[in-house]
């Protein structure tokens, strides 16, 4: 996977000093309060300059356009929510029971979008517009299946390789989808969603994982 050639999707260049780091930090950490307080067609890139206390011409010179900047959040919610599911222990998730280790994945995930409600929100504005953002999430999906496929060999030795991938590409895009559509339901909805999503989840790996 070219990871390197997806992060540079729609910037300029990419900030390699300590300071040019913190101001592109600087400039999507107020993008996305912008985006999510007064929505993307709304703001400007001078408002975000502006709030990010940075010259127009600095922001210009990592981001040539607001789409880019949505790029570049894209592939930093992206990051958070990878290194998520690389913080659950191992040794742990392999003593769980088949419930339990269904209810950390599914959590974990459910978690991620509450903590970060900018990830639904922006790009519900956005869906269908910007067409890097399809590109920067199936690199993003394609790490987590990478991801779930070695835990899943881990705590469930013993099948082929190949059903370790094809059962992890089946779990991540439909818990995604599952989890993404259960945050434009009504709060009762939407919780029952995050339910039926364990439901599916653990009814689907108990047909392979029998004995646990």
């Amino acid at each position: 996977m070219a990871t390197n050639s997806v992060k540079s999707l729609g910037m300029r260049r990419q900030p390699r000093q300590a300071r040019s780091q913190e101001r592109v930090s600087q400039i999507l950490d107020v993008a996305e309060r912008l985006f999510i307080a007064d929505g993307y067609n709304a703001t400007t890139t001078n408002a975000i300059a502006s709030g990010a206390k940075v010259p127009i011409g600095s922001l210009y010179q990592f981001f040539p356009d607001k789409g880019a900047i949505v790029g570049a959040l894209a592939m930093r919610y992206t990051e958070q929510l990878h290194h998520r599911f690389m913080e659950l222990d191992a040794t742990e998730m392999v003593s769980l029971n088949l419930s339990a280790y269904v209810d950390r994945i599914v959590d974990t995930t459910a978690q991620f979008f509450t903590d970060y409600p900018g990830y639904h929100s922006i790009f519900m504005q956005v869906q269908g517009t910007i067409s890097e953002l399809e590109e920067i999430e199936n690199a993003a999906d394609a790490r987590l299946i990478e991801a779930l496929a070695i835990s899943l060999s881990r705590y469930h030795p013993g099948l082929a390789a190949i059903d370790y991938e094809a059962i992890s590409f089946t779990l991540v895009k439909a818990i995604g989808t599952l989890l993404w559509l259960s945050l434009s339901q009504e709060q009762v909805l939407g919780e029952r969603l995050v339910v039926e999503t364990k439901r599916l989840m653990l009814s689907y790996l108990q047909g392979y994982f029998e004995s646990k």
